[in-house]
């Protein structure tokens, strides 16, 4: 039992200095490089900043485009069906047009009181 204890104060007395040594090197480093992390805090906020104000630009222009490219596709895409459809129409179009300047010719003009 006492060569366990023996052991163990052996182990606590090397790994004790080590930790002290992992933190006193952890806070030299990090106050050396404080100010690089300061100035890295602040590129970031500013580029933060930069980059939220560009993709808010950027996504109003972007709507603004994609709801004229949806526009311009609507109306092609109506002309198209009204063509598919007023198409095989036409020949019967084409006659009611006839009639109806026929009859409209034909009928008498009014004659509005004076």
């Amino acid at each position: 039992m006492e060569v366990l204890v023996l052991l163990f104060v052996l182990g606590a007395l090397i790994v004790v200095p080590l930790i002290l040594l992992k933190v006193a090197l952890g806070l030299v480093l990090g106050l050396i490089l404080l100010p690089f992390k300061i100035v890295g805090g602040l590129f970031k906020a500013v580029f933060g900043l930069l980059g939220a104000v560009v993709g808010v630009i950027g996504g109003i222009l972007g709507a603004v485009v994609g709801l004229a490219f949806g526009g311009l596709g609507l109306l092609i895409g109506l002309v198209v069906l009204a063509s598919v459809l007023l198409l095989p129409l036409a020949p019967l179009i084409l006659l009611g047009g006839i009639v109806w300047l026929a009859l409209k010719a034909a009928s008498p003009k009014a004659v509005r009181p004076a």
